[in-house]
């Protein structure tokens, strides 16, 4: 069977027209399911965790996610959003709910959010390390000032502590520090292990992400080969998705990501089948 589990609306609006091209995207690339999982800055119930974990000041970073923050963001509640799903959903039954959330700091806080609502799946992503928003264009530059083996040792840390948290199905595309081709000279292998040893003991789903392939210079698939083997070697579960922030992005490349987890021998993934559960279907 064919997913896409990650998908965003912050390039449109909740509006169930434009809506509806996710929709025909999924019917033309012959998926069987499909879920959405707004950002979690799209939401003011959030906007506070972000004031407190980002670099705000007047430094080159600051300046640049100040702006970043007061641009398109906390434009709807977490109830809007459920609404709107519900809409969506007697048009297309069997669409899922989810969300990507970033990894804040107060983790106690972001569950005791997530609580309140009935997701079917929760993806945790890391989108800063240190406050810096890391996969930003704008700020790009400020991978030239930071040493490649701390960034892997501080996104294994970040990662371990979303995993770790019980507040997340999903880790969202996983080790994507690669996206600007900074790829390290060191072997990654040991803060690789330590993920997957954390994703093995809390059964965290892989998430398989074309969006780093069609969106970033790397232009390669989330999680990158060296995660993928020790994944298999882990027998951890995957799902598929494209990352689309754009109607017609649904499903992009999901016949690439198919190929790919079939490369390291995976035959089943995920199909999420309400309230935070699941079940192993054949893959494709």
């Amino acid at each position: 069977m064919r997913f896409d589990y990650h998908m965003h609306f912050e390039k449109g609006s909740y509006d169930t027209e434009w809506a509806e091209g996710f929709f025909r995207a999924a019917e033309e690339r012959h998926l069987d399911e499909v879920g959405f999982s707004d950002h979690s800055h799209t939401f003011p119930e959030f906007k506070d965790l972000y004031y407190k974990d980002l670099i705000l000041d007047d430094s080159f970073i600051g300046q640049f996610q100040k702006k970043w923050l007061k641009k398109n963001k906390f434009k709807y509640t977490l109830d809007e959003y459920f609404a709107f799903m519900d809409k969506l959903r007697a048009r297309h039954p069997g669409t899922k709910t989810g969300i990507e959330v970033c990894n804040f700091s107060d983790q106690e806080a972001v569950g005791k959010i997530l609580d309140k609502y009935p997701f079917d799946y929760r993806i945790g992503s890391i989108h800063f390390i240190k406050g810096w928003a890391y996969d930003s264009e704008e700020i790009e530059s400020v991978w030239h000032t930071v040493d490649l083996d701390d960034v892997y040792s501080w996104y294994a840390d970040e990662a371990i502590r979303l995993i770790e948290s019980g507040n997340y199905d999903v880790l969202g595309h996983p080790f994507n520090i690669r996206v600007y081709v900074h790829i390290p000279e060191f072997d990654a292998t040991p803060y690789i292990k330590k993920v997957i040893a954390a994703m093995k003991r809390c059964g965290t789903i892989v998430d398989v992400n074309t969006g780093t392939l069609y969106r970033y210079p790397i232009k390669e698939i989330s999680p990158y080969y060296k995660f993928m083997r020790l994944a298999a070697e882990a027998h951890l579960p995957i799902m598929t998705s494209s990352d689309a922030h754009r109607p017609e992005d649904c499903g992009r490349e999901n016949e690439q990501a198919i190929a790919y987890a079939r490369m390291y021998g995976y035959k089943e993934c995920v199909h999420f089948t309400g309230s935070r559960k699941w079940e192993m279907v054949p893959l494709g």
